[in-house]
């Protein structure tokens, strides 16, 4: 099934590249194909992927022994008399060839192989990690774009309103109604109008370009989609708290802890080794074939193997604690981020039901009071200026809503590749 699932993406993918290079097409981009495009084109996933491969190769010889040595030498060579420095006169006098093999005990071997597996596994872990974090970049990267999208599109309904009102003031005017410092009014707004849209260009530039950092030239599309939720209810955050990949990470660091620990106490037990030697004498004498055998001696433990445990066992104790300390920030973050999300939830529902129509009321019964006469402009600049800003408003709440929820999914609701 998860291979389904990456092959789908891979394609999903690959078409969006093709269309997106594809001369005279424009295509607008989704957030799935954000995020698809994310985790193909993310430098830092193919970095993990590579620590990830440098972890199984790694691994491959952690159980293995030792290479063998070759042994060359000269045995008993006279220094004196007159057979010095001449290796055929003496019968104790050999050339040497040979093979050495140390053999570290079970014990420590068994160890390595439990360190290098739970270093794979860590690297699986890291994998993860950062593939989840690029999800949610991107994620956040797309909201942001469309914030500034939606405001730039509603301010071009806003310069219509503000063509309307300036002809109203212009008929009053033209009516012999309202003061001539009047007509300067709505071309302030508009001014004022120019200079949000502008800051508003500079944001667009901004939010692309972070876009761009995760899709590449598909950020430069518009998007299309609205406002993205995740359905995912506070008893599954709480039961994937345990499961979020920057704590799953502790558990190969652990397995890893506790096989240096076993490799530490495994160095009281003596490694051992073989070797055999063939040893060539003069004319006359008989060759020689010796064997031995050799023993570790760890007679002195208390000042060297203890330490050494001592010490793996004091760092097992640090990522146990570090496990608690992230599980509680983790804890905090969640309950922190569902408080405001709910926050949000209900001051975006307050602003819909609530504030967004009594501003537009507003600036309906200011324009009434100003059409009959007995209203000032003034008011109907001031209650229009509210309505923008709560439109705007409207969009912030929005944006903030998404990224929250983008927040808690990709670290609590979505754990897994």
């Amino acid at each position: 099934m998860k291979h389904n699932i990456t092959r789908a993406r891979f394609c999903a993918a690959a078409l969006l590249v093709g269309s997106l290079g594809s001369p005279g097409l424009s295509v607008a981009l989704t957030l799935e194909q954000a995020l698809i495009l994310a985790e193909r084109e993310a430098p830092s996933l193919a970095a993990q992927a590579a620590n990830r491969q440098a972890a199984l190769s790694a691994a491959i010889p952690a159980g293995e022994l030792p290479d063998p040595k070759l042994r060359l030498g000269l045995q008993n060579v006279p220094i004196e008399g007159e057979s010095r420095w001449r290796l055929g006169n003496e019968p104790m006098t050999m050339q040497m060839v040979g093979v050495m093999q140390d053999v570290p005990n079970r014990d420590k071997r068994r160890a390595r192989v439990d360190a290098a597996e739970a270093a794979v596994a860590l690297a699986g872990v890291q994998h993860t990690i950062e593939l989840l974090q690029v999800r949610q970049q991107a994620a956040e990267a797309w909201i942001a774009t469309l914030a500034v999208e939606r405001k730039l599109a509603l301010f071009q309904q806003l310069y219509e309103e503000n063509e309307l009102f300036s002809r109203v003031v212009t008929a009053r005017l033209a009516g012999g109604r309202g003061q001539i410092t009047d007509s300067v009014l709505p071309k302030q707004e508009a001014a004022l109008l120019a200079d949000e849209e502008d800051l508003l260009l500079r944001n667009e530039t901004v939010a692309r370009a972070e876009l761009r950092r995760w899709v590449g030239v598909a950020a430069s599309q518009s998007l299309t989609g609205d406002w993205p939720q995740w359905q995912d209810d506070f008893a599954h955050y709480q039961h994937n708290l345990s499961r979020h990949p920057q704590l799953l990470a502790f558990e190969p660091m652990e397995r890893k802890a506790q096989a240096e620990i076993a490799q530490a106490v495994a160095e009281k037990t003596p490694d051992w080794g073989w070797g055999v030697d063939y040893q060539r004498r003069g004319r006359g004498f008989g060759d020689m074939v010796s064997l031995s055998v050799s023993f570790d001696l760890p007679v002195f433990a208390g000042s060297r193997q203890d330490p050494n445990i001592a010490a793996e066992r004091a760092r097992l104790a640090q990522i146990e604690a570090e496990r608690e300390a992230v599980l509680r920030e983790h804890n905090q973050v969640l309950l922190a981020g569902l408080a405001e999300f709910q926050r949000l939830e209900r001051g975006l529902a307050r602003l819909e039901q609530t504030l967004m129509p009594l501003a537009e009321e507003k600036v309906q019964l200011a324009m009434a009071d100003y059409r009959a006469g007995s209203g000032e402009l003034t008011s109907v600049i001031d209650a229009r200026r509210q309505l923008v800003e709560t439109r705007l408003r409207r969009i912030d709440l929005a944006r903030d809503r998404s990224l929250i929820n983008a927040r808690l999914h990709f670290a609590f609701g979505d754990t897994q590749p």
